[in-house]
């Protein structure tokens, strides 16, 4: 007698795939209901998925979750300066939606179990059991359990008919979603190698990126991008227009080691041009309107929020506390960030709010608002212990 029936969390990927087949025969489940779930991956991808799930699976679901990423996800993210290492967070963000979905499938089905195909290296396994397991399931994850290699499993998805698309010639495992894509696997698994302008596909080398600097101006209103160049837009459009602009100017790349939540090094590469700049033109006109501690304090908030969103602890209490602060701040985070874009690189042009606390009157060296001299007796205490302290060395 079969165990019933299990839900798969589903890309249409190698791993994935042959999860399929090995939850019928290794695992012994009767009924396989696959999910894939869209967080503004290709099209063609998504299509792929609905393809071999409908193939492959007793039941497939395809479930559109663009919106809800950018507006859930993406926008608390730049809220937050979100970056894990020195890079954008995109994966990390989407993981805790997509497991989400699954769960709602899995009680609307009647499921008594969740697979997916993680690895036992990686940190998306982390990031899907936490979700899963919040909510009462109990976890299959044939790559880990198995412990399968890639060559295996190129192999058994050959001897099942299963097409792929993984090879000796394409051997990159690569994740997408409109915020940022991820590129692993293969000779780039050596820190040292060089990696090939083909597998680059968001952004353009910036030796090949135009001569002339390219302009952007970004509005934001409470912490969120809402215009680009003066057009309003809605947040995936906007994000997918600024991909194209940076990316042909070469800006929004990195190779770098990560360290992964098990304690693994990691080679990874990453494109996120509109990432790379919504992040930073968010940072600057932070730096325009939030005071001296605001600032100081908030640092320190975006570093831990990123590092619980990059583990996907995105229910942790702390998470949501820390959320109340820092959309605290962001109530003031209103303005115009101008940036030029060239080979590469990118740079502050100008920026403006009206909440701004720069004070051109309080500043200028040609005005006398402020009565200069009056900074005289701050400057005597200024620094007064480590000055007695630099007299006792002296004595000594």
């Amino acid at each position: 007698m079969g165990k019933g029936k299990v839900v798969l969390a589903f890309s249409g990927g190698l791993d994935t795939s042959i999860c399929v087949p090995l939850l019928r025969e290794h695992y012994g489940y009767d009924e396989v209901v696959t999910v894939a779930v869209d967080v503004g991956q290709p099209e063609a991808e998504v299509e792929r998925a609905n393809e071999k799930g409908r193939m492959l699976a007793d039941k497939h679901y395809t479930i559109d979750v663009k919106e809800r990423f950018v507006t859930e996800y993406i926008f608390p993210s730049i809220k937050a300066n979100g970056s894990y290492e020195g890079y954008p967070m995109g994966t990390a963000l989407a993981r805790p939606l997509i497991a989400e979905e699954i769960v709602r499938v899995a009680q609307d089905e009647g499921a008594s179990c969740i697979a997916h195909g993680c690895t036992g290296k990686g940190n998306d396994q982390l990031r899907f059991d936490f979700v899963f397991r919040a909510a009462g399931y109990e976890i299959i994850a044939p790559m880990r359990e198995m412990n399968l290699t890639r060559e295996w499993e190129i192999q058994y998805a050959k001897e099942h008919d299963i097409p792929v698309s993984v090879g000796k010639s394409n051997p990159y495992s690569i994740d997408e979603n409109c915020w940022s894509r991820s590129i692993e696997g293969g000779m780039l698994e050596n820190p040292a190698h060089r990696p090939p302008e083909d597998i680059y596909a968001w952004t353009v080398s910036p030796e090949d990126a135009p001569d002339t600097m390219e302009e952007v101006r970004i509005d934001f209103e409470a912490g969120v991008p809402v215009a680009l160049d003066g057009e309003v837009l809605p947040g995936l459009a906007l994000i997918r227009r600024l991909n194209l602009i940076a990316g042909r100017n070469g800006v929004g790349r990195n190779d770098m080691i990560e360290d992964r939540i098990l304690g693994l090094k990691a080679r990874e590469i990453y494109e996120h041009p509109a990432a790379t700049v919504l992040l930073a033109a968010h940072r600057d006109l932070e730096h325009l309107v939030l005071t001296r501690n605001e600032l100081a304090f908030k640092h320190i908030v975006d570093e831990r929020w990123s590092e619980l969103g990059y583990m996907g602890l995105v229910h942790d209490p702390l998470f949501q506390a820390l959320n109340a602060f820092i959309d605290t701040t962001q109530k003031r985070v209103s303005g115009t960030v101008e940036v030029g874009l060239y080979k590469g690189s990118m740079r502050m042009l100008g920026r403006s709010s009206l909440s701004g606390l720069y004070s051109d009157d309080l500043v200028s060296f040609d005005t006398c608002t402020i009565d200069q001299s009056h900074a005289v007796g701050f400057s005597s205490y200024f620094g007064l212990q480590a000055r007695l302290c630099m007299q006792k060395n002296r004595k000594k």
